[in-house]
Formats: C-alpha cells, structure tokens, sequence
C-alpha cells in the first residue's frame, strides 16, 4: 500500500476508544448506523485534519492548522461511522461521532490514492468558507502530520458533496487547484452605483 497513514497521538485515539466503549456516548450520537450495529467497533486509519482558514493569492502556501484527528469506525470491512478527537488546553478529547456522504467518499479518495502510485501521507484538508473537504496527498510521507501547509506538487482529491464546479475525486496537484479556490474566495468588486 503506498499510503503511509500517519500515527495518531495516542490519546487521540485513546479518547475516541473510551467513547466507543460508553454506551452513552454511542446511544447519544446522532449516527443512526452507529446506534444499531451488533458487535465489535473499532477506529481505525487516522487521518489528520487541517483547515485552510485563509487563501493567500500571488501562489504563496495557504495558511493551515490542525483541526483535530479523525478516526473511521469500522463495524468488520465496513465503516460505520467516523469520529473526531480535538486538542483542547487538557489534551486530546473525543468531540463526536458523525455519518453522511464524506464517510463514503472519504473511502473512495484513499482506494484511490492507493492506486496513484507514488508515496503520499493522507490527511484531510478542511475549506470551511466553500463547504469543501479534501483528502490531502502530501508529498513527504515521513513529515510531522500536525504541521505543514500544502505544497505545489501535493494532491488534493475534493471528497463529495464538492462545491459548484470543482469536480469530486479528480485528483489535482496544489498548483493548479489553489488558484480555483483562491478564485472562488475573493470577493467581487462592487460595482459603482450608476450617476443619479
């Protein structure tokens, strides 16, 4: 398998176990799939999660942070479910459980990462201001999966629902990507008002 998923922080993973093993944790979260599933979960492939909160134009890195890890529940070969884990001033913490369309295509990006060919680490880049998510291919698959902004020759694979016009699973380098998304942030000028 050429994607080297990296380790999540062990009490990352340890809060997501611990609420896999409350009942009231499961019975409380809004995934109907979680709730009814008979036998053993288990969380597996963490993926970092990075937000992009601001595009810079002029084809300068954008700016990112680490949002958090999530983590696919898996009932057998079949995901369930995912959960997120935080970084609060206390140390990780599990933050919730969740279901939808990214579960699904979240899958569908990495078997197709798998079949690139080259080495990536996978984490997931976030664009809150587009309601899009991305599975993140970074180049450098020993790098520290908690740092880094997306480099020019990195691949992102826009995961569906994707936004208008930016196509779901076609896998793009940074390059020609950013500038889509640099577009599609930076507001029209107005318009002068017409001479009364």
């Amino acid at each position: 398998m050429p994607l080297h998923v990296p380790p999540a922080p062990a009490p990352a993973l340890r809060s997501v176990l611990a609420a896999l093993g409350s009942p009231l944790a499961v019975r409380e979260a809004r995934t109907p799939a979680l709730r009814s599933v008979q036998g053993p979960l288990s969380a597996e492939l963490p993926l970092p999660v990075h937000v992009m909160d601001q595009i810079v134009p002029s084809g300068s890195a954008p700016y990112t942070r680490l949002a958090g890890w999530r983590f696919l529940i898996r009932s057998g070969e079949r995901a369930v479910a995912a959960a997120d884990s935080v970084l609060t001033p206390d140390g990780w913490t599990f933050s919730h459980f969740f279901e939808g369309p990214y579960l699904d295509s979240t899958e569908q990006a990495l078997r197709q990462a798998e079949s690139m060919g080259p080495h990536f680490q996978p984490r997931l880049l976030s664009v809150p201001e587009l309601y899009m998510l991305t599975l993140w291919l970074h180049g450098d698959p020993q790098a520290d999966a908690a740092t880094g902004t997306p480099q020019p020759s990195d691949v992102l694979v826009p995961l569906a629902p994707a936004p208008p016009g930016i196509a779901a699973h076609r896998p793009r380098q940074v390059a020609d990507l950013l500038p889509v998304l640099t577009l599609r942030l930076t507001p029209a000028p107005l318009l002068d008002s017409p001479a009364a």
